[in-house]
């Protein structure tokens, strides 16, 4: 399984506009962060997770192929905003979109052309399917089981595939959905700035959190410019509990191995 992380950053990005802070005025190229999206794939199948405002420049470099599913966290703009972008990816046939009921509603309002009745020569063609919660599903040659996390007092998905887990803007999580999380090889999970945030984790809480999972290799992801510079906060941090970057591909082994590409 190939991971690529589009993007590894919050809803303004990094740098943000207008700010000039030690973050934003690096000129390391880890330090530039679009908003929050990754691509699974596998020699049968390709997943997108989330679709967010910058999807066309993150989508670029990469080999243009079928999308077999994209799977969406929430239905907030950072993680839904780039949809009407997939448009080009609508020759291989109807993009199959996975959501929560919350966030399926929230696509429906937002891309009220793609849903009509009559729609006009053009726009993306979108199959929505509703999923919850540990309800397995499969796309391809990939079994995929969503569970929830809060995202402050708005629930949230997150989602298993094989040995990855993949959490993001997440403040808390009930201790029932753990077990779905345990014994993974590889987490994901989000990491927005040293200071304490009402509706996400810090960069100790995502550290203590990936200490609790175990999990073999941690990559922390919807990080600001507040959290400092990406080369200074991974050198403050364990071997295997690391900022991610974008543009990096990681290859996952079904027998909970892995390397870094």
């Amino acid at each position: 399984m190939r991971v690529v992380f589009l993007g590894t950053g919050t809803s303004c990005g990094v740098p943000t506009i207008g700010c000039q802070c030690y973050t934003c005025s690096s000129t390391d190229p880890h330090d530039k962060r679009l908003r929050c999206s990754a691509l699974i794939e596998t020699e049968q199948t390709r997943l997108l997770i989330d679709c967010g405002p910058d999807f066309r420049q993150q989508i670029m470099p990469q080999p243009f192929r079928k999308i077999d599913g994209i799977l969406i966290t929430h239905a907030h703009y950072d993680h839904m905003g780039g949809m009407d972008d997939i448009r080009p990816y609508c020759q291989f046939g109807e993009i199959n979109v996975y959501a929560d009921p919350i966030a399926r509603r929230g696509m429906l309002e937002m891309l009220p052309y793609c849903f009509a009745e009559h729609r006009y020569p053009g726009v993306p063609a979108i199959q929505l399917h509703e999923i919850h919660k540990h309800e397995v599903f499969s796309i391809g040659d990939l079994n995929i089981v969503p569970f929830q996390v809060m995202h402050h007092d708005l629930p949230i998905l997150g989602y298993r595939i094989g040995p990855l887990v993949y959490i993001t803007d997440m403040k808390t999580i009930d201790e029932s959905e753990i077990p779905y999380i345990e014994g993974c090889d590889t987490l994901v999970v989000n990491a927005l700035r040293q200071k304490p945030h009402h509706s996400h984790q810090t960069l100790d809480e995502a550290v203590a959190f990936a200490r609790r999972i175990g999990a073999r290799q941690t990559w922390l992801i919807h990080s600001s410019h507040d959290i400092g510079r990406h080369a200074e906060v991974n050198a403050s941090l364990p071997a295997n509990i690391q900022l991610a970057y974008d543009g990096q591909v990681i290859i996952l082994k079904t027998k909970k191995t892995s390397k870094l590409m």
